[in-house]
């Protein structure tokens, strides 16, 4: 016990590690625990938002969840640029190679650039029509047409802070995105209730405070990871001359990333979709969903972080020619994370309606939201799996294969499947629900298949 209580201790504290050599739960551990935190950090974003809206009514309720679902898609801009950036660093790494993956991690941040940029400035114009859009409801729209514009306009904050931090995991530093999440984090945290509700000569500003001190805190977050960079004290040290465009490379990141932007593309759009789903059922059921997925969320990324963990000892191990210990830690990572999300979906199971009434008392919005969160629940084993079998092949760069399995287990069966048992078959939002946990377990069988094949262990990165 005193020795696994160290481990902690030392991975809190950050600093270079051999994660090619040595325990393979160890690697494990000093890995996942920050990174576990990093997503703790990175779910509270969602709930503390959520939490303090909540008091602004079910407008304010859907306001936000329709942005966060248009939000999606930036996110998964976001994610597939990290693909890249991790599994091109970690590779480096692996090949005891720091001067190249500092250059490596400059030239993704070159691209991240450019993306944010191609969505912010439409975002920023034309925010409030995008809200009118997907709601149906232009009296919504005039609400919360300024949430949505600023959350829109803040996409370089968003982009760049998860752009640094797989940087920073890819070369095993993941202390440092932890703290960056921190930051970003408490600041959310101090600002929201300020910006929401006022505070002395600082005017209430309702859903828009949320808006702003959200995107103000991920910008900060953001600075934090530029200046731990340019600080370099660990592998990572970039300089003026890692950011001179490299066509090559930024070609093979864009070939990686691509395919990586539209995998987490599909799920988030089909999360988009279901919400359009949904909507159709009114107000309340809009609102449920909205709170029932945002605690989902909060549960969910945590787990990521073992997921993250898997990616990175994929780079590296086979950076450094080992494929069966990457092969290795991948499964340990599954069972790690099974354990984990199991563990929580009896808790939520049992405690559901508790949960949904730290947000809201009003009635129909509670049924919805305590339904949809036990069924959601059901498939946590089937989550853990896919997220971690997903994540190894990011990590070895072959983001094809996910992308394809993404693509046929939410476009062409969860978004059917949950259609079809709302409107044809009478299921209403119940059918929604169900369509989720019975995807995921297609997509853990699908992923677990062609992970034992191999073929990952061949990508050239």
């Amino acid at each position: 016990m005193r020795k696994l209580f160290g481990a902690i201790a030392e991975s809190l504290r950050g600093g270079h590690h051999d994660y090619t050599a040595g325990s393979l739960s160890r690697a494990i551990l000093l890995l996942s625990v920050p990174m576990v935190l990093e997503m703790a950090m990175e779910s509270l974003f969602v709930v503390v938002d959520i939490f303090w809206v909540a008091h602004l009514g079910e407008q304010a309720i859907s306001a936000v969840g329709i942005t966060e679902a248009m939000f999606a898609i930036v996110f998964a801009a976001a994610m597939g640029l990290s693909a890249a950036a991790t599994a091109t660093v970690a590779r480096r790494i692996g090949e005891k190679n720091p001067a190249a993956a500092s250059h490596a991690g400059a030239q993704a941040i070159i691209l991240g650039v450019i993306v944010a940029l191609a969505f912010a400035i439409p975002g920023a114009i034309y925010g409030h029509e995008l809200l009118a859009w997907m709601s149906g409801s232009q009296e919504l729209a005039t609400y919360g047409g300024l949430f949505t514009t600023i959350m829109l306009a803040g996409t370089p904050g968003v982009i760049l802070l998860f752009l640094n931090n797989a940087i920073f995991r890819g070369a095993g530093n993941a202390t440092i995105a932890m703290h960056a999440l921190w930051l970003a984090n408490a600041c959310n945290m101090i600002l929201d209730p300020l910006f929401i509700f006022g505070w002395g000569p600082i005017p209430a500003m309702g859903v828009t405070g949320a808006a702003i001190a959200t995107t103000t805190g991920r910008s900060i977050g953001a600075l934090y990871g530029f200046w731990r960079l340019y600080e370099g004290r660990g592998e990572l040290k970039l300089r003026r001359q890692h950011f001179t465009w490299d066509a090559p490379l930024m070609r093979q990141m864009v070939g990686i990333a691509a395919p990586a932007g539209f995998q987490y593309l599909v799920p988030t759009a089909s999360w988009l979709g279901l919400m359009r789903i949904v909507a159709v059922f009114g107000g309340a059921a809009i609102a449920g969903y909205t709170i029932a997925i945002r605690i989902i969320v909060f549960v969910l990324l945590p787990a990521w972080g073992l997921s993250n963990a898997a990616a990175t000892l994929v780079g590296q191990n086979l950076g450094a020619k080992q494929p069966e210990r990457a092969e290795k830690s991948v499964m340990a990572c599954g069972f790690y994370n099974m354990a984990f999300l199991m563990t929580l979906s009896v808790g939520l199971i049992l405690f559901a309606e508790p949960l949904v009434r730290v947000f809201t008392h009003e009635e129909p919005v509670v049924r919805v939201a305590v339904e949809c969160l036990r069924i959601l629940s059901y498939g946590y084993g089937f989550y853990a799996w896919g997220m971690v079998l997903i994540q190894a092949f990011n990590g070895a760069g072959d983001t094809r294969i996910p992308t394809l399995v993404n693509f046929g287990c939410y476009w062409l069966f969860q978004l059917p499947l949950a259609y079809a048992w709302a409107r044809w078959w009478g299921g209403g939002t119940t059918g929604v629900f169900w369509a989720v946990p019975l995807a995921e377990l297609l997509l853990a069988i699908i992923a677990y298949v062609l992970f034992r094949r191999g073929s990952w262990k061949k990508a050239i990165v």
